[in-house]
């Protein structure tokens, strides 16, 4: 009996090594298999999750979240996910902020300077200080080829530190009589004959590829915007402001002409825009220096002056500048296009149905000094619906102006929104 409970008791022990040691290799070899799999990646699955746990806690968030983020983003349309990239941009942005990305300014407003050629320390305080819109430069700030590079590239850094995202860096390059760069010998580039006459020529290869060379050697310099091409239609032959600036008569043939003129920019990465609504073609006077006007009610400008701006916001254009121009047949008085709600809001946003961005002509135009404030003629001009303001006469009272006029009431800070918006939505697909 008891010879017969020694043998059961040994054969137990033996029974318990034996699974113990097949527990054991089991062991092993699962140790084995994860080493393996994870050698090619340097690390196991169990440290990438680990690793990815981490991430996560620390940026305040669910490891699994960042799985439905992407299939989020997977699922969204391009536009879909530039709208929520400019919805939370906006989100995080002050009211100061919104405001100084309303206005376009020169580089010697933005600065203080007597003439600005170079974009050092004093450019990067301003800009800390005011992250504005854009950046408008003319001839006497662009010296040379290097010079130029420089000083935009400076200044693109500077302002893109300063605001998050990149700042519009502009210039009046329309072809023709209107050339900054390509008026100027030491920058070497093509000069082209008047709009005017290319317009009498009537091909549109030919405007798609003065569009392609300007756009070419600006984006070349540093340039993102160019203030062009003249959409005006020349419906006064007594017009001596855009005369040699507009491609002609015919507005079917001046839409044409400036839809491919803003063709070969864009294909060179540069914004365009038409201006200068609603048509300076009609008038006899000057708005650089004082009030001008035009004649025509609304039904003779949808059928002339407008044709071009209707036929570019059909074809996707993304900015329209606006004039000083007064159609008091139009809208009953005496207010310049720029700050009249009727010529923004009702004709070019509610009939002609655009909702790109709106700037205005400069605000430095006799036109609009002899007449209002700069703080005055921002504040009126953002109520109009206009999203950018070009160059006020004095920047500092202007961005003092819109904020006081958000302060009291008299606009609001979704009304801001509104144009930070549109702003936003170019500079964020660049």
């Amino acid at each position: 009996m008891m010879r017969r409970q020694g043998r059961s008791s040994s054969a137990k022990k033996k029974a318990a090594l034996a699974v113990l040691g097949i527990l054991l290799a089991a062991a092993l070899c699962g140790t084995a298999w994860i080493l393996l799999r994870g050698g090619g990646q340097g690390k196991t699955d169990t440290a990438g999750t680990d690793q990815d746990g981490r991430q996560a806690e620390e940026e305040g968030r669910p490891a699994e979240e960042d799985d439905a983020a992407g299939e989020e983003t997977e699922d969204q349309t391009p536009e879909e996910q530039l709208a929520a990239r400019v919805q939370e941009t906006l989100d995080g942005m002050t009211l100061e902020e919104k405001v100084n990305q309303l206005f376009m300014v020169t580089p010697e407003q933005l600065t203080g300077v007597g003439t600005a050629v170079q974009a050092g320390e004093a450019t990067r305080a301003a800009l800390e200080q005011h992250p504005v819109g854009g950046v408008i430069y003319f001839a006497q700030n662009l010296q040379s080829p290097d010079q130029t590079r420089q000083m935009l590239a400076n200044t693109s850094q500077y302002g893109e530190e300063a605001a998050g995202f990149p700042i519009f860096l502009s210039v009046d390059e329309e072809g023709g009589q209107v050339s900054r760069i390509a008026s100027n010998p030491a920058f070497q580039v093509p000069s082209f004959e008047y709009m005017s006459q290319v317009g009498q020529r009537g091909n549109t290869q030919e405007a798609y590829d003065i569009g392609s060379q300007i756009g070419a050697y600006l984006r070349d310099l540093g340039f993102n915007m160019d203030a062009a091409p003249d959409a005006d239609v020349l419906t006064n032959p007594a017009n001596e402001v855009v005369k040699y600036r507009s491609f002609g008569s015919d507005p079917q043939l001046v839409a044409s002409m400036a839809e491919t003129e803003l063709q070969g920019l864009r294909d060179q990465g540069i914004i365009g825009m038409y201006k200068h609504f609603p048509g300076h073609g009609g008038t006899t006077a000057d708005s650089h220096q004082g009030y001008a006007y035009v004649e025509e009610n609304l039904e003779q400008l949808m059928s002339q002056a407008l044709v071009p701006f209707q036929d570019g916001i059909d074809k996707g254009v993304q900015v329209i500048m606006v004039s000083h121009i007064a159609c008091p047949n139009v809208t009953g008085d005496n207010t310049p296009a720029t700050l009249s709600s009727v010529m923004i809001t009702d004709v070019l946003r509610g009939q002609m149905g655009f909702d790109g961005m709106v700037m205005t002509d400069a605000l430095n135009m006799g036109a609009i000094t002899s007449q209002y404030s700069s703080a005055d003629a921002a504040v009126k001009a953002l109520q109009a619906g206009v999203d950018m303001l070009l160059m006020p006469e004095d920047f500092e009272s202007a961005f003092q102006g819109v904020l006081q006029a958000v302060s009291d009431g008299r606009l609001t800070e979704e009304r801001i929104d509104q144009s930070v918006e549109r702003i936003l939505r170019i500079k964020l697909s660049m």
